[in-house]
């Protein structure tokens, strides 16, 4: 399949959830592609790049919720949108475990309303933002595709439903849509200091140790947020000239795993801070132990493979870091909330 490097020029999208970390920098390639950007915005968030960066002046922003189902079918009608980036959802582990049933309006109701918007208007592709957390625990890692969805926790769960919808929407009514289950993703930009790269990093800046909430033995697989735009602008391109993707899922990863630990050390030593051992609590609950994945389809199918190396994202991440979060007399300060 042969990509056009003009296929964004001019081209109607529609991003939901830009303010987020994935969708500021989603936006900014569009825009650097020179897309006719549509924004869905639910709150002002100032403190997100998508604003700070100046994109919002760039951009037609509408604002609104997922759960305005009339809104999103208008929007879509009256900027002719022909592709959608559905990133929109409530996605903190934490958060979900504590409000089971805003998170599942969010992720699954909103996810519904957009996926009803599309069918009823001339959009092209939609492209869905699901996770690895789908898969649920399984004894058969790595994940492929091919594995079932069981989640089993509250944010795990609406991710199982979001995968399940859109296959029926695709089935059912041929809506061209996919989605996408990508590793934990890492960056400049994530404000979520909860998670463990941008809480490593910050803490470390004020010259603190870490606090990790489990016993530092979880596995993860990541995926650096640059490499992770190129992922859905590359899914969006092929789609465009492969109908028969229709109702598929893509895994996009590293495919390296690493303990939470060995992610932790890793950042420290490129920080030149290994002296500042973490500090393991072991208090995390609703956890899958283990979570991996291969991205083989992705790149057999789509002819995408990840740019950076672990290294060269993690030094990335940690310049925007000491950029956005100054040392002053050893403390860090900016704008941005710490985790306590």
């Amino acid at each position: 399949m042969t990509r056009r490097r003009d296929h964004w020029r001019d081209a109607p999208v529609l991003v939901t959830g830009a303010t987020g970390f994935l969708g500021g920098w989603l936006v900014k390639e569009l825009l650097n592609r020179s897309a006719r950007v549509v924004a869905l915005v639910r709150d002002g968030a100032p403190q997100s790049c998508f604003v700070r960066d100046g994109m919002a002046a760039r951009v037609e922003t509408v604002h609104g919720t997922l759960a305005d189902q009339a809104l999103l079918r208008r929007t879509m009608c009256e900027y002719e949108v022909a592709t959608v980036f559905h990133l929109g959802a409530q996605a903190i582990v934490g958060v979900a475990r504590a409000d089971p049933i805003g998170t599942l309006e969010a992720n699954v109701a909103g996810t519904w309303n957009l996926l009803e918007a599309a069918r009823q208007s001339p959009v092209r592709q939609v492209i869905v933002a699901s996770s690895d957390k789908a898969y649920g625990p399984s004894p058969n890692l790595p994940y492929a595709e091919t594995h079932p969805m069981e989640g089993r926790y509250p944010y795990d769960v609406s991710k199982s439903c979001v995968d399940l919808i859109c296959r029926m929407y695709a089935e059912t009514y041929r809506l061209p849509v996919c989605v996408t289950r990508c590793g934990n993703l890492f960056g400049g930009g994530d404000r979520n200091l909860g998670r463990t790269i941008p809480g490593v990093i910050t803490a470390t800046l004020r010259g603190e140790p870490f606090v990790i909430r489990s016993d530092g033995h979880f596995v993860r697989d990541f995926l650096y947020v640059r490499d992770a735009v190129e992922a859905y602008l590359t899914l969006a391109e092929t789609m465009a000239d492969a109908p028969e993707l229709r109702g598929d899922a893509f895994n996009f990863s590293m495919e390296v795993r690493y303990t939470v630990l060995e992610i932790v050390e890793q950042v420290l030593q490129l920080m030149r801070r290994p002296d500042l051992r973490p500090i393991v609590q072991n208090i995390a609950t609703g956890e899958i132990r283990e979570q991996y994945m291969v991205a083989d389809k992705a790149r057999r199918v789509l002819g995408w493979s990840p740019t950076y190396t672990m290294t060269e994202a993690l030094q990335q991440t940690i310049e925007w870091y000491t950029s956005e979060f100054p040392v002053a007399d050893g403390v860090a300060v900016g704008s941005g909330q710490f985790q306590p």
